[in-house]
């Protein structure tokens, strides 16, 4: 057995080692986590807030200023033309029968367009045409009974004739010593008896003379009641409301169907005292409706109103509404009108310029465009 031999303990340490070769570096590095951010205040938080809401809101009144300024810029009416709002209206004109009546036809129904002279309505005739034949008849008897009364007429003056020769020839024989006073005096009475049955036989002439007279007036009345008995549009126009159905009763006036004049159309606006005071009739005018705002229509004033009136709530704001207004009446041309009917329709919003300065121009956008006819 080999002998323990004991080393002193410097011989048993680590030698330095050669340093181990380099290995190759990881392509990720892992970045060591940034210390934590120190915690936002809510006052502040609250406060970029604000102040980010007002900078947009700026930048959107900027913009929305400079669009608004564009947009009046390029909408602004030169001097001396004033726009306002308005309501095309058109004059509405009742048929109505002349005469009493029951109804027996109504032609037209509502939204019809009537023409002027057109049958509207027709009344039951049979009562006038009995009317019209006895009528007509009792005509026939007074030129009868006036033939008649000439007839007598001329019987009466050969009596009167007769007698007065018979005065004469008594007139004589008394100067001749052969008649007498008394047969003088019975001839005289003769010819004035004669005398006034002749003045008789002519009145009854006269008097059979008016009978023919009243009886035709009559037979005319009732010839014209029963023209009246059709009964015709006054105007051309749209039926807007029809009133009765046949089989009404009607009296003298009883109307039966509500038109509106298309001939007769215009806009009514309100303007303040400062533009009426400068507007005469005939003044130029142009209108647009809001239903069409790609045409305009020209029209002329022709109704001022003598005196100021409230402003109607359809027109105008609540504190407008305080001041006075003037009514005024732009109409358009009649012959405008014509083939336009069926666009033509009352109660239409828009809005009506009206030139107070003759001088003005109108713009390019008010020059007058009119649809298709």
């Amino acid at each position: 057995m080999s002998p323990i031999v004991l080393l002193p303990a410097a011989k048993y340490a680590k030698e330095p080692q050669p340093p181990a070769p380099a290995e190759a570096e990881p392509m990720l590095k892992v970045q060591p986590a940034p210390p934590p951010a120190k915690p936002v205040k809510k006052s502040h938080l609250k406060r970029y807030v604000t102040i980010a809401a007002v900078l947009i809101g700026l930048g959107l009144a900027g913009g929305g200023g400079y669009l608004y300024w564009r947009h009046q810029a390029a909408g602004a009416l030169p001097e001396g033309i004033v726009s306002t709002n308005g309501r095309v209206e058109a004059t509405q004109v009742d048929i109505a029968t002349k005469i009493a009546g029951r109804v027996i036809q109504i032609v037209p129904h509502e939204g019809d367009i009537v023409e002027a002279g057109s049958v509207a309505a027709r009344l039951d005739q049979a009562e006038l045409e009995a009317a019209l034949h006895q009528t007509e008849a009792e005509a026939q008897r007074a030129r009868q009974s006036f033939a008649a009364a000439q007839a007598v007429v001329k019987s009466r003056e050969a009596e009167l004739t007769f007698a007065n020769q018979e005065l004469q020839r008594a007139s004589q024989l008394l100067d001749r010593g052969y008649g007498t006073v008394e047969k003088v005096d019975q001839r005289r009475q003769e010819a004035d008896s004669a005398t006034a049955a002749l003045k008789a036989a002519n009145a009854q002439v006269d008097e059979a003379r008016a009978a023919i007279a009243a009886y035709d007036a009559q037979v005319d009345r009732l010839k014209t009641n029963l023209a009246d008995a059709t009964i015709t549009s006054p105007v051309r126009g749209r039926v807007q409301y029809r009133l009765v159905e046949p089989g009404a009763v009607l009296s003298a006036g009883g109307r039966i169907a509500t038109v509106l004049d298309l001939s007769d159309v215009y806009m009514t606006i309100f303007v303040p005292a400062s533009v009426a005071g400068r507007l005469t009739v005939g003044d130029e005018a142009r209108v647009v409706v809001d239903a069409v705002p790609e045409f305009v229509f020209p029209a002329a004033v022709s109704f001022v109103a003598p005196e100021s009136q409230f402003t109607p709530k359809t027109v105008e704001t609540q504190s407008e509404r305080e001041q006075l207004y003037f009514r005024v009446k732009l109409h358009a041309p009649p012959d405008l009108l014509k083939g336009l009917e069926e666009q033509v329709k009352a109660g239409l919003r828009g809005i009506g310029y009206v030139r107070v300065d003759p001088a003005a121009v109108w713009p390019a956008k008010l020059s007058v465009r009119l649809p298709p006819k």
